[in-house]
Formats: C-alpha cells, structure tokens, sequence
C-alpha cells in the first residue's frame, strides 16, 4: 500500500498555467474490528472507523485500543491480521484484532463511544468523562535543556520524508534525553500518527514512554495529550497551539506540556521544572 498518490494538476503562476503530475497523501478508512470472547464462542464486531494514510496499519489499531483503554498490554492481544474474502479495494482497509478471550469487554458501551475520523479523532463521544481514560500522575523527575527542546522540531521535519514530497501529513516523532529521533510515524490525522508510534512501542513491550519526549508537528490537543498521559510521556512538544482542555488534562497528568516551538522558541504551560 502506496502512502503518496501521482494527479494531474494544473498549476498557476504569473507566467502562466502548465500541467504537470503532483504527489498528494493518500487518505482511506481503516476499519477496526474485535474478535474476543471464550474460544468455543468467539465473536466478531467492528469498533471504529478511522481515515487514515495507509501504512502501519497494526500498530494504529493496536495503539488505538491501548490508547483508548481497551488493552494494557501486548499480552492482551493474541493476533492482528487483515480481514480476508473481502473484495480487493477493502481487504487492506479492514484490520481484526484478536484479543486474549479472557479479556472481558463491555461491547455496547464501546459501540456507543466510539467513530473516528483523520480530522477530530475520536468524535461523538457523550461526555468529557467518557474520553478521560484513567492513568496514575506521571512523576519522572529527569529534566533537559532548553536548548535540546528548541532543536527537536527541525529533526522532526527533517525526517519527515512523505512530508516533503505532499505537505499534507502530520507528524509524531519519540526523541531521546540526548534528542535523538527513535521513531516516526507520519499520517493525514494526527492522532493516527500517534497511535501509530504508540503501537509500535507497544509491540516492542517498551510502554510506560517515561524515558521520551514527544515532538507533533501540529497543535497539542486534548486528544493527544491523553494518549501521551496514557503511555506515560512527561514531555509533550507541539509545533502549533494547545487548547485549554489540553493545558488543562497536562497539568493534572504531570506532563510538561510545550506549544509553539519553532525558530528556537517555545512556551512551556505546564510543569517547567523539566527544562532546564
């Protein structure tokens, strides 16, 4: 599966017009679909619907349930495979995962809470409640330096290879204490790309993330502050702006939560005392 697509276009400019081919990022729904219960009664339903950009498509799933609180650990996953006997266009857009069949679920209350789309995530939800997933305060007291902070979204945008032939993707990147990139993960939603980096993480049974920091190229929503809280991130650096309900979840999770950094600046919102 192809991450970029080749269109036509027709480009203006002040000498003229001209045809030329163009690559744009692909978007395409993914579906999720459970398999649990006991094994002599196993049962199928589908979860949520997310629009994606093709790639990674079992750490998205695996690191949506984990970010969702439906699964706490790789453990609670015993395979994830992409449905088969469907026609061609859909067998690569719907994924099954199958969980431990002593894992209980709640399925109608899971039904209920959950669609999602590449612009707003997990939308339709009833309440703020119901998207709090409950996590222990993160406590790490390591700290870095300002000026390891500042160097962080330019090593993001450097890797960010599909980016820079579309400028349509958004971007997730783990770094080091050293500012090292350890993972990238690029998607048409931004929530995507983290759960995608999350799952992978998740794969490698590295989770709880409380050695990392985590670099968005967009805005820190309220969205990705609780998947970074629930993967025990402490520092969370966005390129754009939080929201307030952001700020507001950053501080009672203890995440050192930073906005607007670019061109060596950045406004810290929430616990400083990590940047040194």
């Amino acid at each position: 599966m192809s991450s970029v697509n080749h269109v036509r276009i027709v480009k203006h400019q002040l000498s003229g017009t001209s045809e030329k081919t163009d690559l744009v990022a692909v978007e395409e729904p993914l579906e999720i679909r459970l398999g649990f219960g006991p094994t002599a009664h196993r049962e199928q339903r589908s979860l949520a619907v997310t629009m994606r950009t093709p790639g990674h498509d079992f750490e998205l799933a695996s690191g949506f349930l984990f970010t969702e609180g439906i699964v706490y650990s790789f453990s609670q996953i015993e395979n994830i495979r992409y449905c088969e006997n469907l026609g061609k266009q859909e067998e690569n857009n719907v994924v099954r995962v199958e969980l431990n069949s002593n894992l209980l679920l709640d399925f109608q209350k899971l039904q209920r809470n959950f669609y999602t789309t590449s612009s707003c995530g997990v939308c339709g939800k009833s309440s703020i409640e119901a998207v709090t997933v409950q996590c222990a305060p993160i406590t790490t007291n390591w700290s870095v330096s300002a000026k390891l902070i500042q160097s962080l979204p330019d090593k993001l945008r450097e890797a960010q290879h599909v980016f820079e032939h579309t400028g349509g993707l958004h971007a997730s990147g783990l770094f080091d204490q050293q500012g090292s990139l350890m993972l990238l993960r690029e998607d048409v939603g931004r929530h995507n790309a983290l759960d995608k980096v999350i799952g992978a993480m998740l794969f490698k049974e590295s989770i709880p993330l409380s050695d990392f920091i985590l670099v968005v190229s967009g805005r820190a929503s309220f969205e990705l502050v609780q998947k970074a809280a629930v993967a025990g991130i402490p520092i969370l650096v966005a390129v754009g702006a939080p929201s307030s309900l952001a700020v507001n979840l950053a501080q009672s999770s203890g995440i050192t939560l930073i906005g607007f950094a670019r061109e060596e600046r950045f406004n810290i919102y929430t616990h400083p005392n990590r940047i040194q």
